[in-house]
């Protein structure tokens, strides 16, 4: 891989990006035309993604293919391009400079006076379109980089100044490393991507990385209430911001919380002791009084005002996944979530125990082989907050099934703690399951990072 940043060189005009229809590299695109560079990229399959991009004016090719690259200046990949890729090959034989996909993000983040980054094994994509609608509420006009999806914004990137740069950082493969931030938001730190990490010591070490990357005169905005963050705190040298709602250290606190009727939470918010303001969230769960802690450190330190903090906050519904309504049928609720992790679980599904409701059911979709065999205990004493578990075949994502693990072991193990549990191989035979045993004023949810989101959105089609 050639060191260089794209961004600073006058020969570099053309780029291309393979993988172009992915969640990043399509919103990466568009910020790279938007900065005048002529884009074009492949993808294995039409996406809504590449139509959009289409739509831009940008060329997509469909299918992986040598004859695609048609001398670049650079060629962009993401961490699922291998070496055998074949437009990769053909960049490699021709001398054309290649830079993944985490490098060029923090190459642009170079062109932006405050970076932010917002990190942490759980609630990235929630506490970034926080900040990203506190800002946009405060007139910064800010450019939006985002994991999962907004309406507020279209998507899940939208190109503003040159001033703030607002981007998740992910910590898989320590891509984070690649970022230039000025200021850096830490939410928690648990172990996963065990396919990549070899331990707790290894992640914590990324992060602790990470957070060096911030300058002097940056910020490190963090919860204190978290011991692996609080261990960090000890170890960096920039400016440091606390939140949290269990620690009377913390510098931004709640108290006197209480939910409504859909699990939604007010608080009083609380800095350095103080009581400033009355707080009303639009999306459930006492995590979520956590993320919006970290996104009002974040962007009251950024120079945003109250008024447009608590504003901002009481409008944001929550992006795409994240404990989304996809709809109502014969009033049962179907919700979507983008819970993956134990820890994840557990918090959707309490939130879920505070809205109204009968019986709340749980279709989860186990993601990676990897991550399941090694959480499996702590995946199953997750679920003690819902009613009935319904367990589908584990996503594999860019795993390969060893043969060590399977869904049907998981709801074993559910089972042994004391809860329904039931494992159940189709889709199909999932909806028909539901649509004859939900009753009027239950909750399902359908969760994980795969597509189980399909079962209900089909339980809710009148058939």
């Amino acid at each position: 891989m050639h060191d260089l940043n794209p961004l600073e060189s006058s020969e570099i005009k053309n780029v291309h990006m393979i993988g172009i229809g992915g969640s990043s590299m399509s919103g990466l695109a568009e910020i790279l035309k938007n900065l005048g560079y002529n884009v074009t990229g492949s993808d294995d399959r039409q996406s809504k993604a590449t139509d959009r991009l289409q739509e831009a004016g940008i060329k997509v090719s469909i299918g992986l293919k040598p004859e695609n690259i048609q001398n670049p200046d650079l060629v962009v990949y993401t961490v699922a391009v291998k070496d055998d890729n074949p437009e990769l090959m053909r960049a490699r034989e021709l001398g054309v400079p290649v830079l993944d996909r985490a490098a060029l993000l923090g190459n642009i983040m170079k062109r932006y006076r405050y970076g932010i980054a917002i990190s942490g094994t759980h609630g990235k994509t929630t506490t970034t379109s926080m900040i990203s609608l506190i800002m946009l509420e405060s007139q910064c006009n800010p450019t939006i980089h985002i994991g999962g999806e907004l309406d507020a914004i279209g998507g899940n990137t939208r190109v503003g100044g040159t001033r703030y740069f607002i981007t998740e950082a992910c910590e898989y493969y320590e891509s984070f490393l690649k970022f230039n931030p000025y200021m850096a938001v830490i939410l928690n730190i648990e172990l996963d991507h065990i396919d990549y990490f070899k331990d707790l010591d290894h992640f914590k070490s990324a992060f602790h990385k990470f957070a060096s990357l911030v300058p002097q005169e940056g910020y490190m905005v963090a919860c204190i209430d978290d011991p692996n963050v609080g261990q960090l705190l000890e170890k960096i040298s920039c400016k440091k911001i606390t939140y949290g709602i269990k620690s009377d250290r913390a510098v931004w606190s709640a108290r006197d919380i209480v939910f409504d009727s859909l699990g939604c939470a007010s608080y009083t918010l609380l800095h350095e002791g103080c009581e400033l303001e009355e707080i009303s969230l639009n999306v459930p769960g006492v995590h979520n009084v956590n993320n919006s802690l970290a996104a009002i450190a974040a962007s009251h330190t950024l120079g945003c005002g109250m008024e447009s903090i608590k504003n901002a906050l009481g409008k944001f519904g929550g992006a795409h996944k994240r404990f989304e309504l996809k709809g109502i049928r014969n009033n049962i609720k179907v919700i979507d979530d983008y819970a993956h992790h134990p820890s994840e679980v557990k918090a959707t599904l309490k939130a879920a125990k505070n809205a109204e409701h009968k019986k709340l059911w749980c279709v989860f979709q186990p993601h990676t082989y990897s991550r399941t065999k090694a959480f499996l205990n702590d995946f199953a004493g997750a679920f003690q907050d819902a009613d009935t578990i319904i367990v589908s075949d584990i996503y594999a994502a860019r795993e390969q099934n060893k043969g060590e693990i399977h869904a049907s072991i998981l709801a074993e193990k559910i089972g042994l703690n004391g809860k329904e549990a039931i494992y159940m191989h189709s889709f199909d035979t999932i909806v028909d399951y539901l649509k004859a045993e939900t009753a009027p004023g239950d909750l399902i949810i359908t969760m994980g990072a795969g597509d189980i989101s399909k079962v209900g959105e089909r339980f809710l089609e009148n058939k």
